[in-house]
């Protein structure tokens, strides 16, 4: 797989001069399997922040059916592609009302579904947690003898987290602060596929919990209907150009064994979200009027609400949009086993 340090194309082509409203771009290929045999699916705009003019481009690859942002945004435009206003700084009552009490409801009961069984006294981390939303949550609704932490690489978010009282660290999983083999829950929620590499973060969340510690994965699934019909330009998952990598069950499956996980359960769940940003896409493209786009936002009740009730149907025949995916480290097998087995 090539890395963050590979030499940088422009989105324009081969241009001397870098327009005002260009990102600098790498071409990548497939983590998962380290694949360069892809196909073009999809392209589209940033239609939600319009953070730069241009296509980007969806391909997948032909070996395990990843698909990926390729050429996608170089690390040093993280703070360009998510601007102030970005719904995960500060998803709060007092911006999304009504929105945010259903959400926070709903979200209370699969958190504590997935604290089931562990210790009173347990370590929870919560990577790539913005604002400290399911933190929050944890605090509120579970035990308060749980250790409660974040960690997230942009301040905005963690400045907005602190002022709620959570412990996070502003940085990323490499970081020293964080202790390996101490942690007996790790949640990953719409976190992986904005990363460069997934490897790497879920083999660094491996050494962070301790043996028979479990990891818990949300993210866009890639075999929904949603996905079907709206993969050529308007799938409200692709959100360019911050989703990079994005999976189905059978590769998100490969690619935590590739870590060492144990693979215990990869299932779908319930979200109006990629739904209704899928028709506010198509209508922004259609350049319709501004009261019609904002009834599909993440403000909008009843937009959500029916496309919740519309996943559901398909959440019965086992897919919803999203991935839920739970992962264990084993008891038997320590770091350095792993490792070599990694580097095989």
């Amino acid at each position: 797989m090539l890395d963050v340090e590979e030499i940088p194309i422009l989105s324009s082509d081969d241009s001397e001069d870098k327009p005002n409203d260009a990102l600098l771009m790498r071409e990548t290929n497939c983590c998962v399997c380290s694949g360069s045999r892809s196909e073009r699916i999809g392209s589209g705009l940033d239609f939600e922040y319009s953070t730069a003019a241009g296509e980007f481009h969806a391909d997948r690859c032909v070996d395990c059916g990843l698909v990926f942002l390729n050429p996608r945004p170089d690390v040093s435009e993280f703070e360009r592609i998510y601007p102030d206003n970005y719904h995960a700084f500060e998803f709060s009552e007092d911006q999304f009302g009504f929105v945010y009490k259903v959400r926070r409801r709903l979200e209370a009961n699969r958190l504590l579904s997935w604290c089931e069984g562990i210790p009173a006294d347990a370590r929870i981390l919560d990577i790539g947690c913005g604002d400290g939303f399911h933190l929050e949550i944890l605090r509120d609704f579970g035990l308060r003898t749980w250790q409660l932490e974040g960690v997230d690489l942009d301040e905005r978010a963690v400045t907005i987290a602190r002022a709620k009282g959570i412990k996070v660290i502003n940085g990323d999983v490499s970081d020293e602060r964080l202790r390996p083999s101490s942690y007996d829950l790790i949640i990953l929620i719409q976190t992986i596929e904005h990363v460069a590499d997934p490897f790497l973060l879920l083999s660094r969340a491996f050494g962070l919990l301790r043996p028979g510690g479990r990891l818990v994965v949300v993210t866009d699934n890639t075999d929904s209907p949603d996905f079907a019909a709206f993969q050529r330009r308007y799938w409200g998952g692709y959100h360019f150009p911050r989703h990079w990598n994005l999976f189905n069950r059978s590769n998100i499956k490969k690619i935590a064994l590739k870590a060492g996980f144990d693979v215990e359960m990869v299932r779908t769940q319930i979200s109006p979200v990629n739904w209704t940003y899928s028709i506010r896409n198509l209508l922004c493209d259609r350049r319709a009027p501004r009261w019609l786009v904002e009834l599909f936002s993440l403000k909008s009740t009843l937009s959500l609400s029916f496309f919740t009730m519309f996943d559901m149907l398909f959440q019965l025949v086992g897919n919803g949009a999203l991935l839920n995916a739970y992962f264990r480290r084993p008891e038997s097998r320590d770091d350095n086993e792993v490792k070599h087995e990694q580097d095989q």
